[in-house]
């Protein structure tokens, strides 16, 4: 591929004098599909990237405090980020450091399968992955009329739930459930118990980023049914969304 200039998600112009060899991830999701799809370009990762469990690269801390020197000490071609996972200042600063930083944005499903085939088609050169192929063929087509009323927990102590504009959102509404929330002024807001356990509702508690359990969620609601789930199959965008729609729909329905 000849030296290209490529605009990111966010219209930031990075230049590749040729496809990137050796990259760091600052984003679980898009850790584990460059593992499933390159792994033999991912040289680091934050400690929040479990997936793969047997990933072995070099461990660059948090998505939210990323320790620059030991970024560039792995010498990246390229950095992936995400504008809500990652800090726009250590973005900047990386930047300043001389390493290109690729920023992906993320709220929909198609959405973030446009942009990961951008990564893996435009800059990675390495083409499009069967994976997101078959994720396509999952999650794609029209939006079913919504079955069932839910709203999405995401921590307790106080509770904080999913609201609008959120790729969770967009997988519950592909689901054919209506987050009772979407229409909230924030994306993620700080709610009232009262506001999630309502009759005809089905509160989803997944494992992360708080780990609801058995014994630590359900007993807080007396009107709404609830349901645990996976965290991973509910809000990581790349591998994990193939086949996490018949895991997802039959552990809230089945």
């Amino acid at each position: 591929m000849p030296p290209v200039t490529l605009e990111d998600d966010l219209a930031y112009a990075v230049s590749f004098p040729s496809p990137p060899r050796r990259v760091v991830s600052l984003v679980p999701s898009i850790t584990e599909a460059l593992a499933a799809t390159c792994i033999d370009r991912l040289v680091g990762a934050t400690d929040w990237c479990t997936h793969p469990s047997e990933l072995a690269v070099q461990r660059v801390r948090g998505t939210k405090n990323p320790d620059r020197a030991a970024i560039a000490g792995l010498r990246p071609d390229l950095v992936v980020a995400n504008k809500e996972e990652n800090r726009e200042l250590d973005v900047q600063r990386l930047r300043a450091d001389g390493i290109p930083v690729w920023v992906t944005d993320i709220e929909t499903v198609p959405a973030a399968l446009d942009s990961l085939e951008r990564l893996f088609v435009e800059v990675l050169d390495v083409g499009t992955p069967a994976w997101l192929a078959q994720a396509r063929d999952e999650w794609g087509g029209p939006l079913p009329e919504p079955s069932l009323e839910v709203a999405v927990a995401i921590w307790c102590d106080p509770w904080m739930a999913v609201g609008r504009d959120t790729f969770t959102g967009d997988v519950v509404a592909r689901l054919g459930w209506r987050n009772v929330l979407a229409d909230a002024p924030e994306r993620y807001p700080h709610v009232d118990l009262a506001d999630l356990d309502r009759e005809g509702v089905t509160v989803l508690l997944p494992d992360e980023p708080y780990v609801f359990t058995p014994d630590d969620g359900p007993e807080a609601f007396a009107r709404a049914r609830t349901a645990l789930v996976s965290g991973r199959l509910l809000t990581w965008y790349g591998p994990s969304l193939v086949g996490a729609r018949a895991a997802l729909t039959a552990a809230v329905t089945g």
